[in-house]
């Protein structure tokens, strides 16, 4: 994906048309300043702009793989389009991360781009985990950087929560007493 190329077209988009959305995976964690490479654009949107995006992303030139109640799946034909991952939202829990969500001025390209709060996106990556076990030791990389980066400002109720919801409260509670956070 040329990321120079498609954020200015789809981001403007985005906040031209009042979607709800944030950006999360591996870009959101380059704007949350703990980089890490990625091949494509991951997306928190409000399922009740879903409709909207998929004709954004059509007059776009993108096409839809995948569509179910939880995640649709897009890629333009074009390699600098790449592929787009949208996370439907509309749980209690996504739907609070999105309007937790804060905008963050993109300087080189002149927009704003809104991401998820870090806690959040530790909150996706714990659900990765719990879907997808094999992905354990990626995401817990990213989730370590995360809170290295954000070590004395981070929710830790929240993340506790998260981890919680997923039967893996434990992990939480080793991952807050190796980086000095106490009870």
């Amino acid at each position: 994906m040329d990321f120079e190329h498609v954020i200015p077209a789809l981001i403007q988009r985005l906040n031209d048309e009042g979607i709800r959305y944030g950006v999360i995976g591996g870009f959101a964690m380059g704007l949350l300043g703990a980089p890490r490479s990625t091949m494509d654009l991951d997306f928190l949107v409000h399922r009740d702009d879903l409709v909207m995006l998929h004709g954004l992303l059509s007059n776009l030139g993108y096409e839809r793989l995948a569509f179910t109640e939880n995640v649709s799946q897009y890629v333009h034909p074009t390699k600098p389009g790449g592929a787009i991952d949208i996370l439907h939202a509309f749980r209690t829990y996504s739907l609070s991360m999105l309007e937790r969500a804060t905008s963050y001025p993109f300087q080189d390209l002149n927009i704003t781009i809104r991401v998820l709060q870090p806690e959040d996106i530790i909150g996706l990556k714990v659900q990765a985990i719990a879907n997808q076990p094999a992905r354990r030791a990626q995401e817990t990389l990213d989730i370590e950087a995360l809170v290295k980066r954000y070590r004395g400002v981070i929710d830790w109720k929240r993340i506790q929560q998260y981890y919680d919801v997923f039967d893996l409260g434990e992990d939480a509670r080793q991952l807050r007493a190796r980086y000095g956070a106490t009870e």
